[in-house]
C-alpha cells in the first residue's frame, strides 16, 4: 500500500489524555506528513507512548482530534490495516505458537497468504526453530522479533515504533534498522519514540519532544543537534 496521501498523514489537533487525576498528554498539536520520518523523543512519563497508542487507535483521547490519512482516528476499523505499531510490550497472545500468532494476525488484517510464507517470516526474524513454540515461552527478544515479523506482514502506511530496540541482540537491532529504512525506501510514514537520541537521528529527518505531555521541540534533526532540548535530552537519554 502506498503511503502518499493528499494531505497530512497525521494531524492532532489539541490532544489530551488524563489518566484519573494525571495527564499524559495536554494540548498537543502535530502535523507529519505523509512519507516523513520522526523521531518521537523526551523522559520516561512524557507521553510519547500515549501518543504512540492513540494513533494507532487502541487508546481514546481525553479530547482533541486525531486524523489519519484523512481518517478520524476514532475509526479504528478503517484504520487497522494501514497503521502499525511495534512497541517493546507487544501484544501477543501467549497461549498461541510463533506462527498461529501470524496466522491470526494475516486473517485480522484480510491477507492471503499461505503457511509457507508465514513460516519464512518468521524464518526471516531467527525464529525458524521456535515457530511452533508458544510465546509464552519466548524471551522479550524474542516476542520482539515476532512482532517485527507481523509488522513486515502488516506491511502499514503508518509505521509507529515505541522504544523498539529495547532487549535486543545485534540481529535484532539489525532488523529493526532495516524496517525503518524500508519504510523511508517505500515512502511511508514513521515515527520513531526512542531514548536511543542517535538512532533516532541517524533514521529521522525531524525530531520531535514532548515533555510533561507538552510538545517541546519540534524542527530538523540537523536543529535539535544544537537546541536546547538536545541539551535536555543528556539528562534522560
Amino acid at each position: 500500500m502506498s503511503g502518499r496521501a493528499a494531505g497530512p498523514a497525521v494531524q492532532v489537533v489539541a490532544l489530551t489524555k488524563r489518566y484519573g487525576h494525571t495527564w499524559a498528554l495536554r494540548g498537543v498539536d502535530i502535523s507529519i506528513a505523509a512519507g516523513e520520518a520522526v523521531a518521537l523523543l523526551g523522559p520516561n512519563g512524557s507521553g510519547k507512548s500515549t501518543l504512540l497508542r492513540i494513533l494507532a487507535t487502541a487508546v481514546r483521547p481525553s479530547s482533541g482530534e486525531v486524523r489519519i490519512f484523512g481518517v478520524s482516528g476514532r475509526d479504528g476499523d478503517a484504520l487497522r490495516r494501514r497503521v502499525g505499531l511495534l512497541s517493546d510490550r507487544p501484544p501477543l497472545y501467549d497461549e498461541l505458537t510463533a506462527l498461529e500468532n501470524l496466522e491470526f494476525a494475516a486473517t485480522m488484517y484480510g491477507l492471503r497468504v499461505s503457511e509457507r510464507q508465514l513460516r519464512a517470516a518468521l524464518d526471516d526474524v531467527g525464529l525458524a526453530r521456535a515457530m511452533t513454540a508458544k510465546v509464552r515461552t519466548f524471551s522479550q527478544g524474542m516476542a520482539q522479533r515476532l512482532s517485527i515479523a507481523r509488522a513486515r506482514l502488516q506491511d502499514p502506511d503508518l509505521v509507529l515504533l515505541d522504544e523498539p530496540y529495547n532487549a535486543l541482540d545485534v540481529e535484532g537491532l539489525r532488523l529493526v534498522d532495516q524496517l525503518l529504512a524500508n519504510a523511508k525506501t517505500q515512502g511511508k510514514t514513521a515515527i520513531l519514540a526512542t531514548h536511543h537520541i542517535a538512532k533516532g537521528l541517524a533514521h529521522c529527518s525531524r525530531v520531535l519532544t514532548l515533555t510533561g505531555g507538552r510538545v517541546t521541540f519540534d524542527g530538523s534533526a540537523g536543529s535539535f543537534a544544537g537546541s536546547q532540548a538536545a541539551l535536555d535530552a543528556g539528562a534522560w537519554e
